[in-house]
């Protein structure tokens, strides 16, 4: 190469290397607002845990739109799709340097929201201060029990006898009785 295309290629990376540092430095606040982020999918699953279908990087880009508001493409996701239940972990390539990573949580539909109601009766419960009741010494008198008599009616069963079916004479020969 030729002194000239050296500086040149010289430049160039210098002026690449000041613009690089200069979107680090303003990608790094979405950087560190990213990296804590948990985005939970509830989807139709096998006994097994494989998903029917699968969490694409898209539907994670979108995801994160909606919980942070921002401008993600699915390109910028790199993640394999996900095709089981459990705790994954997506890649959000940013720049160069930034790659924050997302966790992302998948859960079978009805799940979700039955360990939710657990978690929630659960909080709710020690939020309460225990009540005793009042004891009662009445005695309650046990009402008799009626036994139902069901009867079974027998089944008739009737046959009905076929009739023999009677041919009518063909149409096309009475023509030709007539005609001769």
């Amino acid at each position: 190469a030729t002194p000239g295309a050296l500086s040149t290629v010289d430049r160039i990376r210098s002026k690449a290397a000041v613009m690089r540092a200069a979107l680090n430095q303003e990608m790094s606040g979405l950087a560190e607002q990213l990296e804590g982020v948990e985005l939970s999918f509830v989807t139709k699953a096998g006994e097994t845990g494989k998903l029917y279908g699968s969490i694409t990087s898209q539907m994670v880009a979108d995801a994160l739109n909606q919980k942070m508001g921002t401008k993600i493409e699915r390109h910028q996701i790199e993640s394999e799709p996900i095709r089981n239940l459990g705790e994954h972990h997506a890649t959000v390539r940013l720049t160069i340097d930034l790659n924050p990573k997302v966790k992302v949580v998948v859960s079978r539909e009805g799940e979700s929201t039955l360990k939710d109601s657990k978690s929630k009766a659960k909080v709710e419960k020690a939020a309460e201060p225990e009540v005793e009741a009042p004891v009662v010494d009445t005695v309650v008198a046990e009402e008799p029990v009626v036994e139902a008599v069901v009867e079974e009616t027998p089944v008739v069963e009737t046959v009905v006898a076929e009739e023999p079916v009677v041919e009518a004479p063909a149409a096309e020969e009475a023509p030709e009785a007539a005609t001769e």
